[in-house]
């Protein structure tokens, strides 16, 4: 029997204070970070499974195990869709979700540097998932919410339709709250589909959570 999700425990009451100045000041900079290694590998390997394509190309971020991504991929075929995680430990178990699919690619890179890598080769995508990210609740881990990084400034570059999910309603508003920032219009809704399509989905609708759901287009 599956075990049940817990809830999410938080020291954190209403939008965090701090959210807006640290949002404004990513979106006025640019990372210097240098790459990883393992990632510009894991890159250079997309690009060449990629071929050059110039069709739809949609992102699976923090993809975990990777039952979200052959489950978007499914659901365009007509798309090239990636998953991505910074787990060995989770893509590994990629193959007992895996499906007869030629039109998605898992892989394991850091996100923050892949999506820059992205962004240097110019390419655009036609959507992006964000399903289900560590919300990172303690109020003082802020900044390791995806929003409130330097990603937010290339995740805005690539374009396409945003879509993230979480269990956790205020990283859904604060989500929404720098997508404001960024002059960005988006849409929150309460969320459930059935069946569910990734494995922390399933575990928080059989424990009774609710979902929330941020959509963007940030074309």
């Amino acid at each position: 029997m599956q075990n049940q999700a817990r809830s999410i425990s938080t020291n954190q009451v209403g939008l965090h204070p701090n959210l807006e100045k640290v949002v404004t000041r990513h979106l006025r900079s640019i990372s210097q970070k240098p790459f990883s290694d393992h990632t510009k590998t894991a890159f250079n390997q997309t690009l060449k499974w990629l071929d050059n394509w110039q069709g739809k190309l949609i992102l699976d971020s923090c993809c975990g195990v990777g039952e979200s991504t052959t489950n978007i991929a499914q659901d365009h075929p007509d798309a090239r869709v990636i998953g991505i995680d910074k787990s060995a430990l989770r893509t590994d178990k990629h193959q007992s979700y895996a499906a007869n699919l030629d039109n998605y690619l898992i892989i394991r890179a850091d996100l923050n540097d892949f999506l820059r890598l992205l962004v240097l080769e110019n390419i655009k995508l036609y959507k992006h998932y964000l399903l289900y990210p560590n919300p990172y609740p303690k109020s003082a881990h802020l900044q390791r919410r995806w929003y409130a990084t330097s990603a937010l400034t290339d995740i805005l570059k690539l374009g396409g339709q945003l879509e993230v999910r979480s269990n956790w309603q205020l990283y859904i508003q604060e989500f929404s709250l720098a997508l404001q920032l960024a002059k960005i219009n988006n849409q929150v809704n309460e969320y459930s589909s059935h069946p569910a399509i990734t494995p922390f989905e399933r575990k928080y609708w059989l424990s009774g959570q609710k979902s929330w759901q941020l959509i963007a287009d940030l074309d």
